[in-house]
C-alpha cells in the first residue's frame, strides 16, 4: 500500500523559505515520478514541480522557476521541495503525488495515482 506523507508546512513571511518533506512508503519508487501539486482557497489543484525518481529530472511551473527546488533522497525514499523567495501567492494547500512513468516527469493531476493528505503553506505579506 503506497504512503505519501507530508511534512514542512507552516506560517512565514513574505521572502522567506520553507521546506516541505514527502516521505514515501510501500513499494519501490525507481520507476515513479513524483510531484507537488497545490491548491488555494476556490482554485484548482495546480502543478507545482516534478522529479522522476530514477533519472532526477526535473520539471518546473512558470510560476515557481528560479524559487523552487525539487529534490530526492534516495536512502530515505523522500521527497523535497525547497520554497525560496515565497509569495502571498504561494499560499496554499501543497500536496505530495506519485505517477508510475519511469525515467520522464508529468504534470497533470491525473496522471498521478497516489496523493498525500496535504500540508498548509501560509505566507502572509
Amino acid at each position: 500500500q503506497v504512503q505519501l506523507v507530508e511534512s514542512g508546512g507552516g506560517l512565514v513571511q513574505a521572502g522567506g523559505s520553507l521546506r516541505l518533506s514527502c516521505a514515501a512508503s510501500g513499494r519501490t519508487f525507481s520507476s515513479y515520478a513524483m510531484g507537488w501539486f497545490r491548491q488555494a482557497p476556490g482554485k484548482e489543484r495546480e502543478f507545482v514541480a516534478a522529479i522522476s525518481w530514477s533519472s532526477g529530472n526535473t520539471y518546473y511551473a512558470d510560476s515557481v522557476k528560479g524559487r523552487f527546488t525539487i529534490s530526492r533522497d534516495n536512502a530515505k525514499n523522500t521527497v523535497y521541495l525547497q520554497m525560496n523567495s515565497l509569495k502571498p501567492e504561494d499560499t496554499a494547500v501543497y500536496y505530495c503525488a506519485a505517477a508510475e512513468v519511469e525515467g520522464t516527469v508529468v504534470s497533470r493531476p491525473y496522471e498521478y495515482g497516489y496523493w498525500g493528505q496535504g500540508t498548509q503553506v501560509t505566507v502572509s505579506s
